[in-house]
């Protein structure tokens, strides 16, 4: 469904669920350090509202949310990131994603650790959700431009 729905209940709805998904989502992200979730869940229910927002109201419209063209760079910028925290790991002398050895002089292990799972969850959360935009919108005919 790329072009605008014309029933206004969905419209509505697509417009207010939305932010409540994306909301939860964030959540989900932070939540991950200490519970069951983090960076995939939260990865796709935020994609989810993305994805919400473009079938309801639009391909083109929806562009201006969040728009096609940084969805792919976006998503390598993720990898990159959830990568790169298990190389520097492995570059200081540990293993891949031994967080406990990242070279930053200043700060404690336990810092260190924590500080690590949140740039490998943000790298995941940042790849899933804006790999999954991707998919969407190249199975939807949606261009970077955001035409159809």
């Amino acid at each position: 469904m790329i072009n605008q729905t014309e029933s206004p209940i969905i419209e509505i709805a697509g417009r207010g669920l939305a932010p409540v998904i994306q909301l939860i989502g964030i959540y989900v992200f932070f939540h991950g350090h200490y519970g069951p979730g983090g960076g995939f869940q939260g990865g796709v229910l935020l994609a989810a509202g993305v994805i919400l927002q473009r079938m309801s109201l639009g391909g083109v419209f929806s562009q201006k949310m969040f728009p096609s063209s940084s969805s792919l760079i976006l998503c390598a910028i993720g990898c990159v990131l959830f990568a790169g925290t298990g190389v520097v790991a492995i570059m200081a002398g540990g293993y891949f994603m031994d967080y406990s050895v990242l070279p930053v002089q200043w700060m404690e292990p336990a810092y260190l650790r924590y500080y690590g799972i949140l740039f490998v969850e943000l790298g995941i959360t940042l790849g899933v959700m804006t790999g999954l935009i991707a998919i969407y919108d190249n199975l939807a005919g949606i261009d970077h431009a955001g035409t159809n």
